[in-house]
């Protein structure tokens, strides 16, 4: 049997971060990971002679950990493109508009901004509301979609709105809890940072891919993780933890779980985890997403004055974006494909779903948009060790309840992962700083 002060289970950022703090206090950690290689949902190819992400990618300027990740491991950054006016393909026309907003009626425009501010001083509220009191649960008894309809009586503005949220949460607005994406919200900035491109959450690429974040910090620990590694089973005792895996078995004083926790289910405990906490894994999805890159001989819809930002409503494609490489040699559109629209779209042959999307690519940027050199789809519901993307959801009436149960530690088990983080959940940035206070915790219990 192996040992180590630790096992840490995912090599996504958050493990590698946990894994990080514990080697910096002079614990010896074991790393496992499930798949062949590090990142998690991170996930960096070569695409047509240039490195484009196929996961997560972007970094916006107020997520000061990552940024100084960037700046330790010496990576190199860039502003995604955002010169030129953006199109919203509303039920059927298309339109263009500068900024975030998109042009519509102007009473339209105005239900849109007062829902904006309302959602954001909603989420303010929510942060201060204890977990389980009436206020929480009536919040949460309420989806998305039914708050967004009182507040927004215009199904083209609310339509416009829906478009943004639904990839950030990878579901439609009908299967989320309202408190869940209050918080989410609230815990991000506001509304309007989570859905800007300049000065927002999508403000920053990587010229190497993100994923050379977790390779960097994987290449910096004194042990490399464990790859192909998928934990089975997790025992504790006085005496301390056994991991095991298909081949091997690791006896250590503390774990940390850093992996969606809809896949902690995979896993088999002894003693069996608290009925909060399996009831949370049961009722915590994974969001729905495809993302599709598109490669093309030119930017050409630049030269009809367009930034390659687009929103989309009634269409597979909810957003788009000019995703072309650092040095502008490859040049590329980005779409995403959420909630029931990506379990449809992943239904179809890939011929189908090549077609579908470049047919939505070409409504907001014309007949070129379905000439392209490459497509390049990543499914991340088939993802074996994801099941889905960007992060984990609350659907309604659950998260009042069973909230403490995301980061409270089991006897020596703790939790980390994006889905736990208290600031910007969802995001790199969120994977990190729960990473971080897990490995602190986790180092304070081993003094």
């Amino acid at each position: 049997m192996d040992e180590a002060d630790v096992v840490v289970v995912g090599a996504g950022l958050a493990g590698l971060t946990a894994a990080q703090v514990l080697q910096g206090h002079g614990h010896s950690v074991a790393v496992l990971e499930a798949r062949e290689r590090p990142g998690g949902r991170l996930l960096s190819k070569q695409i047509g002679g240039a490195t484009f992400d196929v996961g997560g990618q972007w970094i916006g300027p107020n997520h000061w950990r990552m940024r100084a990740l960037v700046r330790e491991l010496g990576l190199q950054t860039f502003p995604t493109r955002t010169q030129g006016e953006s199109v919203l393909h509303l039920a059927g026309r298309r339109t263009t508009y500068r900024g975030t907003i998109p042009r519509i009626a102007p009473w339209k425009l105005a239900m849109l901004q007062n829902a904006a501010w309302a959602v954001d001083r909603l989420a303010r509220r929510s942060a201060t509301l204890p977990a389980g009191s009436a206020a929480a649960a009536r919040l949460d008894s309420m989806t998305l979609a039914t708050w967004s309809r009182r507040m927004i009586p215009s199904t083209s503005a609310r339509n416009i709105m829906n478009a943004g949220l639904k990839v950030v949460f990878g579901a439609d607005p009908a299967e989320l809890s309202l408190l869940w994406c209050l918080q989410y919200i609230q815990r991000s900035g506001g509304i309007m940072p989570l859905l800007e491109t300049r000065g927002g959450a999508q403000d920053t690429r990587f010229v190497a891919g993100a994923q050379e974040v977790p390779i960097r910090i994987a290449r910096a620990l004194h042990q490399p993780p464990y790859y192909r590694a998928p934990v089975r089973t997790i025992t504790q005792d006085d005496q301390g933890v056994v991991v095991a895996t298909n081949e091997r078995r690791w006896r250590a004083q503390r774990v940390v779980i850093a992996v969606p926790p809809a896949l902690t289910g995979q896993i088999s405990f002894a003693p069996s985890l608290p009925s909060t906490r399996a009831q949370l894994v049961q009722r915590m999805p994974m969001g729905a997403t495809i993302k599709a890159l598109a490669i093309y001989e030119s930017a050409f819809w630049r030269e009809d004055g367009l930034s390659g930002e687009a929103v989309m409503t009634n269409s597979p494609i909810s957003v788009i974006f000019d995703n072309s490489s650092h040095d502008d040699k490859v040049f590329a559109l980005v779409g995403f494909c959420v909630g029931q629209d990506a379990r449809d779209l992943a239904a179809l042959p890939p011929n189908q779903r090549r077609e579908q999307v470049l047919a939505a690519f070409s409504q907001c940027f014309g007949a070129r948009a379905a000439d392209a050199l490459i497509y390049e789809e990543q499914d991340w519901q088939a993802e074996v060790w994801s099941r889905g993307c960007p992060t984990g959801n609350f659907g309604p009436g659950t998260l009042h309840q069973f909230a403490p149960a995301l980061r409270e530690p089991v006897g020596r088990i703790h939790w980390a992962g994006t889905e736990t983080a208290t600031e910007f959940v969802g995001f790199m940035e969120g994977a990190v700083q729960s990473g971080h206070r897990a490995g602190e915790a986790v180092a304070r219990e081993l003094i």
